[in-house]
């Protein structure tokens, strides 16, 4: 163990003493409260599988108790001036930059994210809370669209107390991703974290209140999806519901929330392309491959996780592949050298180590990883999937891992078709010199973002979302408040036109 490792291991146990030394619970209107039903489920480190605390298991009485506080909360929330809500919003970005390493080690504890990635979740947090406390003044503005004889403008109105449900594998940036947005337009919030990883969820939620957000206008509660998070979909007051997670979820939450006419957004699955021509610049599109699959322990919506190389470069770029594969650190998330940690659940291992078979009985080569690291924690080799062809399931299926399916491809017309011939339509990635071939592709992928020679890079004024079995709605800049809000037209006449008369004949 390195000096710094123990550093931080040391940080990290003072900041998770207090889950440890009492049953985590929710916060509703305002204040910490115990589950009514008193059950808990235990809440385990994928590091070695020690116990970090118990949580309260909510059910759809806690989730009625939070709704219900944040009915209460709406009508004064949604009053609040835009400039006000500002202030406030920025203060919450201050008390996040406050704690900043406090939210870094027990995220990375919590969830096994490497601390090299975790120290940003703070930064990014308090960010999407700087930006949109930055709209929350023009939150409600809308068009004047004038008529000859009439004056039309429309506004903008905060749709009421919403649902959030956050997933857990970058839990902390993910919750302000969509619980920021949401206070700057107005709503009130019930938030339900995901049950792998609650404890940061804790921590913003405790934050905004230290910061001075009103009593009922955030709300967690924690607990099972199947039983917290139905209560959730299914509450009559909640008006809308964001979630992140797997497509199939997403369609189990929609079926849930139409009685209640719903609005949904979901940000779903994804089985994203790189596709690498043979005129990309290869050392850049190198890089980004490696990181974009093996980055956050494999676990990102965004990951390419299908490597479309055209087959004249296809042999030499995928051995490169392989070798940085095998170079990537594998180790403790709190070791600043780690590159790799553990994956977050014994669930979600018994997934991705269930592929290898997969690729093995459909005919695809394991070309480096394949196996399981040691007994103790949830670890994986980076793992890269050779001679695959698109319509396997390793190819098709959406692994969540460091698990890396390699396809090659001849032309534009046949990289399209391997690209597309998939359920999900997320992200797509481009690597080539040629502007046309990069347009071109860029048009035709069937994906909600596209990144051409470049990773993953958000900015946050950009649409985020995606196409098919991928999502319904988009996130960032003035996206988000097109889901948060309602828009509403006014017609004012000039008192020039005719109005139509009925009945002002004699009989």
């Amino acid at each position: 163990m390195s000096d710094e490792q123990k550093r931080n291991w040391e940080k990290a146990e003072r900041y998770l003493r207090r889950f440890r030394d009492a049953t985590l619970g929710h916060f509703i209107d305002g204040e910490p409260r115990a589950g009514l039903s008193g059950e808990v489920f235990e809440n385990r480190t994928p590091i070695d599988g020690a116990l970090l605390g118990t949580v309260a298991a909510g059910d759809a009485r806690d989730i009625d108790a939070a709704a219900r506080a944040a009915a209460r909360a709406f009508p004064a929330w949604r009053e609040v001036d835009g400039a006000e809500r500002r202030r406030l919003l920025h203060r919450i970005a201050d008390a996040i930059e406050a704690r900043a390493e406090e939210i870094a080690l027990v995220e990375s504890v919590d969830t096994g994210q490497p601390i090299r990635f975790m120290k940003a979740a703070a930064a990014r947090g308090a960010e999407n809370f700087r930006f949109f406390a930055d709209k929350a003044p023009e939150a409600s503005n809308g068009l004047s669209l004038p008529a000859r004889e009439h004056v039309n403008y429309t506004l903008r109105q905060p749709i009421g107390p919403v649902g959030v449900i956050t997933p857990w594998n970058t839990p902390f940036m993910l919750a302000t991703w969509k619980i920021a947005p949401a206070l700057a337009a107005g709503c009130t919030v019930v938030h339900k974290p995901a049950e792998w990883s609650p404890l940061t969820a804790a921590l913003l939620v405790e934050i905004c209140h230290e910061a001075g957000l009103p009593p009922g206008v955030l709300n967690t509660v924690h607990g099972i999806g199947e039983t917290a998070g139905k209560a959730l979909t299914e509450h009559e007051a909640i008006k809308a519901i964001a979630f992140v997670g797997e497509s199939a979820t997403g369609s189990r939450i929609m079926m849930q929330g139409a009685p209640t006419l719903k609005r949904v957004h979901f940000e779903l699955g994804g089985k994203n392309p790189v596709i690498v021509f043979d005129d990309a610049d290869l050392e850049r599109a190198l890089d980004a491959v490696v990181f974009m699959i093996f980055s956050l322990n494999g676990e990102r919506c965004t990951s390419s996780s299908r490597l479309l190389v055209q087959r004249s470069i296809h042999d030499a770029f995928v051995e490169r592949v392989v070798e940085r594969a095998k170079r990537v650190r594998i180790g403790h998330p709190l070791d600043p050298e780690t590159e790799l940690g553990p994956l977050i659940h014994p669930k979600h291992l018994e997934k991705v180590v269930g592929y290898f078979d997969i690729a093995t009985s459909e005919g695809a080569r394991i070309a480096t990883g394949g196996r399981r690291v040691g007994d103790v924690g949830y670890y994986v080799e980076p793992t890269v999937f050779g001679s695959a062809s698109p319509g396997m399931r390793i190819a098709q299926e959406e692994i969540f891992g460091p698990v890396l399916t390699v396809i090659p491809f001849d032309d534009e017309e046949e990289a399209l078709r391997i690209a597309n011939g998939v359920r999900y339509g997320l992200t797509g990635y481009v690597w080539t010199s040629d502007v046309g071939r990069a347009h071109r592709i860029a048009r035709r992928l069937e994906a909600g973002m596209i990144w051409v020679n470049s990773e993953n890079n958000r900015h946050l004024p950009t649409p985020f979302g995606g196409m098919k079995a991928s999502g319904i709605g988009r996130d960032g800049g003035d996206y988000s408040f097109d889901f948060y809000m309602e828009t509403k037209n006014v017609c004012v006449a000039l008192g020039t036109h005719r109005v139509p008369t009925l009945g002002s004949s004699p009989r």
